[in-house]
């Protein structure tokens, strides 16, 4: 194992250890180029939000400078430049090998730059765009690891969705933590549909309205969880069984918040080992039958969801 590898290994490990288990099903090749990734992805977003690996975030004074080095260090990595950081020459070396095209890359940054603009969204379709940024794309660039060709469309907005998905989940996990910090995702017509106004949404008066709009991103969620499953037939067996696993620990977490109503916010929802290693059998059945079953038929036509390929 390289440096680079070892070094985005150990980022993958500390900053989500549910992507970690899953990853820890690909392929050695597959998953070394994964982790890299993850590490470049997990760097981006620690930088704009003054966070280590994901943890304890603050806010930063020069966001717009920080974003501007973002695009620049990235592009310079697309442009074939030596990086003098490790992450981005982790970055480099998993997006020339796989043929990762500079607009993802781009459009990652462009995600947080709505966090830096501190934008709001007014309708779901809104939310969706600044979903597509800062995880759709993530889990299109995934896809290509996996050996998706550039030109699959089909397949790639499988994994789009399936990010898409991710972040809703996300979303409705951390509402109340993230007004705290001063963001709100929670679509502005939803929020005034349920009273509740945008500097207010932490207040402990509005969590039973916080829970209902909870529910309603959790309930968006679950198409695109659905469209994503038939994504899975065109991957390698073992790589299906990592994102199937993925998929059930991120959509248990939607679940897990439905479930604790008022409450789901008095501490940070996580997924018990138990059921983590549950979903992650569960992925390896759901990965066989993409490779035998879903591909001796004909995969149903996606349903008509916000996509952004």
């Amino acid at each position: 194992m390289s440096d680079l590898e070892a070094q985005s290994r150990e980022a993958i490990q500390k900053g989500s250890k549910s992507f970690a288990a899953a990853a820890a099903l690909f392929d050695a090749e597959t998953r070394a180029d994964a982790e890299m990734l993850y590490a470049w992805c997990r760097h981006c977003d620690d930088v704009i939000d003054g966070q280590t690996l994901g943890h304890g975030m603050s806010p930063v004074a020069d966001g717009p400078a920080r974003l501007e080095a973002l695009y620049a260090q990235t592009r310079a990595a697309m442009a074939g430049e030596r990086p003098t950081d490790p992450v981005f020459a982790a970055f480099q070396t998993v997006a020339l090998r796989r043929g990762i095209p500079e607009r993802y890359a781009l459009d990652m940054i462009d995600g947080f730059a709505m966090d830096v603009a501190g934008r709001r969204y007014q309708t779901l379709d809104d939310l969706l765009e600044y979903c597509w940024g800062v995880a759709g794309v993530v889990g299109t660039m995934m896809a290509l690891v996996m050996g998706v060709r550039p030109d699959d469309l089909p397949t790639l907005r499988r994994a789009q969705d399936l990010g898409l998905g991710f972040q809703l989940t996300n979303i409705a996990r951390d509402i109340v933590e993230d007004a705290r910090n001063g963001r709100v995702y929670v679509p502005g017509d939803w929020l005034a549909e349920r009273g509740v106004p945008e500097d207010a949404v932490a207040d402990p008066a509005h969590r039973t309205a916080v829970a209902v709009l909870a529910k309603r991103l959790v309930d968006a969620a679950e198409p695109y969880y659905a469209s994503a499953r038939w994504g899975l037939r065109d991957l390698p067996v073992r790589s299906a069984w990592a994102i199937a696993a993925a998929r059930g620990v991120y959509r248990q977490i939607g679940l897990d918040v439905v479930k604790a109503g008022d409450t789901a916010w008095d501490e940070r929802v996580v997924v018990s080992g138990r059921m983590k290693a549950w979903r992650a059998l569960e992925g390896g059945v759901v990965a066989l039958r993409s490779a035998t079953l879903d591909r001796w038929g004909k995969a149903p036509a996606r349903p008509d969801l916000w996509s952004k390929i």
